[in-house]
């Protein structure tokens, strides 16, 4: 039987969509942007980097990363992410939500700043110094994932939760976007202030000294919008769940909660202490009373986050063959150094517009109509079709007259990631567990899909190398071939589908009532549900 819920918390769950809650989206969803920026701004100078570090005199083609730079340079980030994700996940339970939000910032702006600033003019050292502060950059980005999706939960109403939860995490889309269209004019500037000849021309003069700011000057940007939302997060109160249902204290929550809703709230201290004295909601993270009631939705959110982000990162398998198929990037001697940042960023800007960005939006637009099971299931479900479909076909593809079909067919996979489970991930975990528990459990989740990507990103580099030692790309060992690797994310995504069903459906419904904070102890324990009822 379920208890009556504080006043708070219901006036909360009950509110009409005001603007506090599109404020709430855009502080949160700037946070996301400007992680989006920082993560993938990488993707667009590494070509760069390589030209100018990494030159080989009397090469036919420019200097490259060699492959256990190429991974450090864009792998560390994910390593400081799933950091940042477990410790500052942890640090919300805590300390509080709102605490802990401003620190992520403070990191992300100071550690964008020093990667473009990596001393001395050795690769080594730039190297070495670039890869320190993108850990920490990755630390503070981590921290983003928990404390965003928790505070977003936690203002929002029932009704409308799950899109106000996905439209935070929608933001990425258009970070993404804004790196390229930066990189775009900043690399268009420098080639009209700085003209320089192709490799194939002059292979020392096609990378103009001044090249080396276009690279810094592109990852340093990334301070301005976390540094533009310092302030507002700092002004944020804390959420009332925090405080009612964690810190304990009903009467800042209502006096919180009734300036933001703009209406009288009633305190009930005694009703939060009464409900604090109940022993049955005692219970530690990882005890046996926690593991029977959310062990098996636990594993459902850390399962498929892992799951998916091998599929979701494993794309730059193919992007390097798809923008040469359809001639977005042309070989890298007939370009110079800054010309090759432009026709990168070009492709990336526009794989963003065309397939990232409008996923995400579609989930937005359906996730509270459909729920997020049903959403989720289907990406993944789509997913493994389309993997399918590029894997046993996969000499047809390779043919010139079918690549634009394997384009397409690659995107709708992508767009089906993002109308699916890269958005549903996201929002799941930050509404099914206990208020207590919920940024940890958080956290968690978003660290097991940090090491999915880590997975897709660099095992399927390694495995999708051709097993003939003479196909292989320099200094990499021989691997299963790209379409046995296809074969192996299209079982990836299927082993999604069957993880999926762990987890519970929580569209309409309020935080407690799906995490058994409002249930008495015999209620909460004989409906221990999981796969959703649809």
């Amino acid at each position: 039987m379920a208890r009556d819920q504080l006043q708070v918390l219901n006036a909360l769950d009950v509110a009409k969509t005001q603007w506090y809650h599109f404020t709430a989206i855009v502080i949160a969803g700037m946070g996301f942007f400007t992680d989006a920026y920082d993560l993938f701004c990488i993707s667009l100078v590494t070509k760069l980097l390589g030209r100018i570090y990494y030159h080989v005199p009397g090469s036919q083609k420019p200097g490259t990363l060699p492959p256990n730079v190429a991974a450090a340079v864009n792998g560390v980030a994910f390593c400081g992410t799933l950091a940042g994700q477990l410790f500052f996940g942890w640090l919300g339970d805590k300390l509080g939500r709102k605490k802990v939000y401003g620190m992520t910032l403070m990191v992300m702006v100071l550690c964008s700043i020093a990667s473009g600033l990596s001393f001395g003019h050795e690769p080594k050292a730039v190297m070495a110094t670039l890869c320190f502060f993108r850990f920490w950059l990755g630390f503070g980005i981590g921290g983003d994932y928990p404390l965003s999706a928790t505070i977003m939960s936690e203002y929002a109403n029932k009704k409308t939760r799950g899109a106000f939860i996905a439209a935070v995490f929608a933001m990425q889309g258009f970070g993404i976007m804004a790196g390229g269209i930066f990189a775009i004019i900043i690399s268009s500037a420098f080639e009209a202030k700085f003209p320089a000849p192709a490799y194939a021309e002059d292979a020392l003069g096609s990378t103009v000294p001044q090249a080396d700011l276009v690279w810094r000057i592109i990852l340093m940007v990334g301070a301005i919008p976390a540094a533009m939302t310092y302030y507002s997060r700092s002004k944020m109160p804390e959420t009332a769940r925090y405080t009612a249902l964690v810190a304990k204290d009903a009467k800042q929550a209502a006096s919180d909660m009734s300036r933001v809703l703009q209406m009288e709230i009633e305190p009930e201290q005694q009703k939060v202490e009464e409900n604090s004295k109940d022993k049955s909601k005692a219970f530690a993270l990882f005890s046996k009373e926690f593991m029977k009631r959310h062990g098996l939705h636990l594993l459902g959110t850390t399962s498929t986050w892992f799951l998916l982000d091998i599929a979701f990162y494993s794309q730059n398998l193919f992007q390097k063959d798809i923008f040469s198929a359809i001639g977005w990037i042309p070989p890298a001697q007939t370009m110079n150094a800054v010309q090759e940042v432009f026709k990168i960023a070009r492709a990336q800007t526009l794989i963003a517009l065309c397939s990232t960005v409008p996923g995400y939006w579609f989930t937005v637009a359906f996730i509270d109509v459909i729920g997020r099971f049903a959403i989720q299931l289907m990406g993944f479900f789509f997913m493994t079709v389309f993997m399918f479909a590029l894997a046993i076909p996969y000499n047809h593809w390779t043919h010139k007259e079918n690549r634009i079909g394997f384009v397409i067919m690659y995107s709708l996979t992508f767009f089906f990631a993002n109308f699916g489970p890269n958005a549903t991930t996201f929002v799941v975990p930050a509404e099914i567990f206990p208020a207590r528990f919920r940024s940890t459990c958080h956290g968690i989740s978003a660290a097991s899909g940090k090491l999915g990507a880590m997975v897709g990103a660099f095992g399927f580099l390694y495995l999708a190398q051709s097993p003939d030692k003479a196909k292989t790309d320099a200094g990499y060992p021989t691997g299963i071939g790209v379409r046995n690797s296809l074969m192996v994310l299209g079982v990836v995504n299927f082993l999604g589908i069957l993880f999926t069903f762990l987890v519970p459906e929580s569209k309409g419904k309020s935080l407690e009532e799906m995490s058994g904070e409002n249930e008495d102890t015999e209620s909460s324990n004989n409906d221990s549900r999981t796969v959703p009822i649809v």
